[in-house]
């Protein structure tokens, strides 16, 4: 059996703000009455943080929730609890009707670092990033360039931001040129 690995095996570049590969993290997609105390307890109970408000992200490590959409979350642990934590939520969820599916292996996962993440995040995907309409613990889906992508502010200085594997190595790349010395707005 192979062993797993992350996209870009921990690809990284130093521009005005770091983009790093982040590794592998445990990522499950959870769907269902978001009302419901049992789903809720699910969730909380493997990740280990308070449920998220509506467009809100809770981390600590790699541990958090994502509010995905109105019936929808994104439950984040370690990736090698990830399978433990499929079981213990299904336990949890008994006969509720929801859906539960790992997708750990579907993701990559990209930290942001520095003053100015908020500006390249801006050059990429169509979204206010004035700390005003996008709050540190705030979670967008959306695009960056042409694929789907979502991403949340750690605070002021950490962003992380979660694609489709199948499309890691492009992200990547825009995100080194939009975080270029020299690409920076007004620079000219």
């Amino acid at each position: 059996m192979s062993e797993a690995a992350s996209a870009l095996q921990g690809a990284s570049y130093k521009g005005y703000v770091i983009v790093e590969e982040a590794g592998l993290r445990g990522m499950m997609t959870l769907r269902g009455d978001l009302a419901s105390a049992d789903l809720k307890n699910a969730a909380t109970g493997v990740a280990g943080v308070d449920m998220p408000g509506r467009g809100e992200c809770n981390c600590v490590g790699d541990r958090g929730i994502a509010w995905m959409s109105p019936d929808e979350l994104l439950v984040m642990v370690p990736y090698d609890e990830s399978e433990v934590a499929i079981t213990t939520m299904s336990k949890t969820l008994g006969g509720e009707h929801h859906l539960l599916a790992n997708v750990s292996d579907a993701r990559a996962v990209f930290r942001l670092t520095g003053a100015a993440l908020r500006e390249v995040l801006a050059k990429l995907a169509p979204v206010d990033m004035s700390p005003e309409a996008f709050p540190v613990g705030h979670f967008r889906r959306t695009r960056l360039a042409q694929v789907p992508a979502a991403f949340w502010l750690r605070d002021e200085e950490t962003a992380e931001l979660i694609c489709f594997r199948s499309v890691a190595t492009y992200v990547f790349q825009i995100l080194k040129e939009a975080a270029k010395p020299g690409s920076e707005v007004g620079a000219i």
